[in-house]
């Protein structure tokens, strides 16, 4: 889970993993999931899903492509069906919050370039969906899943999806998110949006899909995509990743533009990829990756970090290396531990040498400090979006305004207190906001560096996050006892989660943290594990566990 929903939940942290999942949830008020028709039909159909491009990796698709037997057009054309069966009929996935009607147009012109002989490369004609802050110059709109922000859309692409349409790729859509990027509420329900309303977890559909990059976790996991992007600031990625079954990458801040991007935190915000395999998130990555002028990050791309990453990806990447892993989650909840021991045993039969550590003891007193830079750097960055973006609200106080004279449509289950707070905050000249900044950022990076040079480690690894949590309208997020994407988010260095396995059919993934523009590496060791494991399995859509 996100890290920051938390931070003044601490009664509700204390719930387990060994207990939660067993428990059945209500998604409708008044109504288990499991009196939903459509759901049970979906859930018999999904242990034996017929879908002609299921868990087709980015390679097979060109590979299909190249033989003749698929255009981007029919890829196009197969995942917007598959969109319109599963997002709001049958299991109502509420993954995608809209479709591109530009999508088979984009397909064509790729496909007539295919004909001539000219390929753009791996992502020529793929299919990919985008999260609902990331600017797209074109009919789509870009709301944060913010019914304030209906109707806007965006004068010109952001810089990575720049990247993505000179890659070749087909921008099918955008996806659902927890509103604002999850910074509007302490009791805010992962995956839900005004706009988009709360989508839904493949794997057990009255489970959360975590938050914020929900809708892309649903879509990847479920195949209404080949891949995916989204944003993270802290657990964004990482979190709906692990609790989808995917593999997600956050890479360091400064490897991909921000610009673009309705922000949250200058020091933290990143987007990401989102895969079903280690090679297919290096690929995305890697047509994602460079230097925008207009991104001022605070980490500069050092010589030979842009790279293609698949050429690192080899199945002995273990070999010889020490990895440090966390020895608080080898002794939390039984169920997730024991994943992870069995992930540590894996390890090491592939050659890996194992030190605990514990980086979550240095990193979790920081927590407070971050979440007073997240406040503050989130009025700066919305009010500065907002001021160009040609919206109908101007500011971060006009989008409390909006909320609260649209309550019943924009508030019906939580409300906007840390937006209130945020709006409160008197900008980045403020001595605790400079603090905050120098003892998040500094703090998390010593203890992260510091662990891997004292033990001459090559990465950290931990449990992602805990199963995914009931869905819950009436008191929001909680814990489900495992988290490891704070020390990471604060640093802004890499982290990459790999699926591990599940409990009772819920996905948990395995963590892969490292120093500054280590993705080459990060990816190495994932690959490695994924493929000694093979542990990802696709949802078959359960109503409840």
């Amino acid at each position: 889970m996100d890290r920051r929903l938390f931070l003044s939940q601490g009664t509700r942290v204390a719930l387990t993993a060994a207990l939660l999942p067993a428990v059945a949830c209500q998604t409708t008020p008044g109504k288990p999931l499991t009196d939903v028709p459509a759901a049970k039909e979906t859930a018999r159909a999904g242990a034996a899903d017929s879908f002609e491009l299921h868990e087709l990796t980015v390679a097979d698709l060109q590979d299909r492509m190249a033989k003749g037997t698929e255009t981007a057009r029919s890829l196009s054309e197969k995942y917007l069906a598959r969109i319109k069966a599963l997002n709001e009929a049958g299991p109502m996935l509420r993954a995608v919050i809209e479709t591109n009607p530009d999508a088979l147009a984009i397909a064509d012109g790729l496909d007539q370039e295919r004909k001539a002989g000219k390929l753009r490369g791996p992502l020529h004609g793929i299919p990919v969906l985008i999260k609902d802050n990331i600017d797209s110059g074109d009919q789509l709109m870009t709301t944060a899943g913010a019914s304030a922000l209906i109707g806007h859309k965006a004068r010109q692409d952001a810089f990575i999806v720049q990247k993505l349409r000179a890659a070749g790729a087909v921008l099918l859509g955008k996806t659902n998110l927890s509103e604002w990027a999850n910074f509007r509420s302490s009791h805010a329900v992962s995956g839900w949006s005004s706009r988009g309303r709360q989508s839904r977890n493949p794997y057990v559909l009255d489970r959360s899909t975590s938050g914020s990059s929900s809708g892309s976790g649903a879509a990847v996991a479920a195949n209404l995509c080949a891949v995916a992007i989204g944003t993270e600031t802290d657990g964004s990625v990482v979190s709906p990743a692990s609790c989808n079954g995917l593999v997600g990458l956050k890479p360091t801040v400064g490897l991909l533009s921000r610009s673009g991007i309705i922000p949250i935190s200058s020091t933290q915000d990143t987007a990401g990829p989102m895969a079903r395999t280690v090679r297919d998130a290096a690929i995305l990555l890697g047509a994602l990756a460079g230097p925008d002028p207009a991104d001022p990050a605070k980490l500069p791309i050092p010589k030979g970090a842009l790279t293609d990453y698949t050429t690192f990806l080899k199945a002995d990447a273990l070999r010889g290396q020490r990895l440090g892993v966390e020895k608080a989650h080898l002794n939390g909840p039984p169920a997730v531990a024991a994943l992870l021991k069995q992930a540590v045993a894996a390890l090491k039969a592939r050659g890996a040498t194992i030190v605990e550590v514990e980086l979550n003891k240095l990193v979790n007193p920081l927590g407070e400090a971050e979440f007073d830079v997240l406040l503050y750097e989130f009025k700066d960055g919305v009010n500065k979006y907002l001021a160009d973006a040609g919206a109908s609200v101007k500011n971060l106080a006009e989008v409390i305004a909006y909320n609260k004279a649209h309550a019943a449509e924009a508030m019906p289950f939580f409300q906007q207190e840390t937006l209130i707070r945020a709006e409160a905050t008197d900008g980045l000249g403020n001595p605790e906001y400079r603090a905050a900044v120098q003892k998040t950022v500094a703090g998390a990076r010593q203890a992260i560096d510091g662990l891997l040079r004292t033990h001459r480690l090559a990465a950290i690894v931990g449990v992602t996050t805990g199963p995914a949590w009931c869905i819950d309208w009436v008191n929001g997020d909680y814990s489900t006892g495992v988290d490891f994407s704070s020390p990471a988010a604060m640093a802004g260095y890499p982290h990459l989660t790999v699926p591990m396995g599940q409990v009772l059919g819920l996905p948990v993934g395995l963590s892969f943290v490292g120093s500054a523009y280590q993705e080459r590496l990060l990816l190495a060791l994932g690959y490695a594990y994924e493929q000694a494991t093979r542990k990802r399995e696709a949802p078959k859509f359960l109503p409840t566990v």
